[in-house]
């Protein structure tokens, strides 16, 4: 497996990376929206086997392959599964050419300081290792941003800035998520705190330190440019956030050399219920949607 390979295709491809990184606390919402009730599944087991099918089945569909898809962000439970007779990590890209991404955060703090810091991670000097023995590119972390408070995004940055070089270390590629909800009142002024004190953190990394950033679709189109086109940022990602998938790729499309990382966009009318055929067409549908908002920028 060419890592180098992998990483051009994230710096350069046309394409979005897919969020199928949906962890306890949402897969019942998740399981939902697909058309699948609680009534379905009587423990934690049960539960994420019927996720782990619906993700193989997105996977295994005929339009999500490294044409349109460049890259794949998995929850470590799907890390540890296989698809398609393979463990997933690497069914994702020897069979769909698909760069595989793993979540490693445990959740979120409460609320401070009007953000959201992620809990504690004692696990990754054992859980590094191993994604990374499992062919897995990079990680993804989250935090979320719910007020233009300066210090609060300031620790915010400097805490995802600090995870983000402790999985540098283990040699694979960190996706910095610090989200800002997109509720906010004072949204615009959040985003313009955000860019500038992530640019402080990038101004200090060194010259072979190179990371990705999962933001909010700004109110402002192109406010993110100057990460865009940082020399540290290998691709900057955006997050649906809880936008209909038409605002979001509509967002999208304004923002220049930024690409989708959709989650809930994406499985957005899928359903268990649903035959192949028709699974396969609404997720194509909505696969061709997202690519072209990602590479109209």
């Amino acid at each position: 497996m060419s890592n180098q390979e992998q990483a051009a295709q994230i710096r350069s491809a046309d394409g979005f990376i897919a969020a199928l990184d949906q962890s306890g606390g949402s897969t019942p919402k998740a399981l939902a929206a697909y058309g699948i009730d609680a009534d379905a599944y009587s423990n934690d087991a049960e539960m994420f086997d019927l996720i782990h099918a619906m993700r193989s089945r997105i996977v295994n569909a005929p339009s999500f392959t490294g044409d349109k898809i460049i890259g794949a962000i998995l929850f470590e439970m799907t890390m540890d599964r296989e698809i398609g007779g393979k463990p997933s990590a690497q069914y994702l890209w020897e069979d769909r050419h698909v760069v595989p991404f793993l979540k490693i955060d445990k959740g979120l703090e409460a609320e401070s300081d009007g953000v959201q810091l992620m809990k504690p991670m004692d696990h990754l000097d054992t859980l590094l290792p191993r994604a990374a023995a499992a062919g897995i590119f990079g990680t993804k972390m989250r935090s979320v941003i719910n007020a233009a408070s300066a210090s609060g995004i300031a620790a915010n940055v400097a805490q995802q800035f600090e995870v983000g070089k402790q999985v540098l270390g283990h040699g694979l590629v960190p996706i910095l998520e610090p989200e800002i909800n997109i509720k906010m009142t004072d949204k615009a002024d959040a985003e313009e705190l955000l860019r500038d004190e992530i640019l402080a953190h990038l101004n200090k990394l060194e010259p072979d330190q190179h990371i990705m950033l999962k933001l909010t679709l700004p109110e402002q189109p192109n406010i993110y440019q100057p990460l865009v086109d940082h020399p540290n940022v290998m691709r900057v990602v955006a997050l649906s956030g809880g936008y209909s998938r038409d605002e979001a790729n509509a967002r999208l499309s304004k923002n220049k050399g930024v690409v989708a990382s959709f989650s809930r966009a994406l499985t957005e009318g899928l359903s268990a219920q649903q035959s192949d055929d028709a699974f396969n067409e609404t997720l194509g549908q909505t696969i061709d949607e997202i690519f072209a908002a990602s590479v109209a920028g």
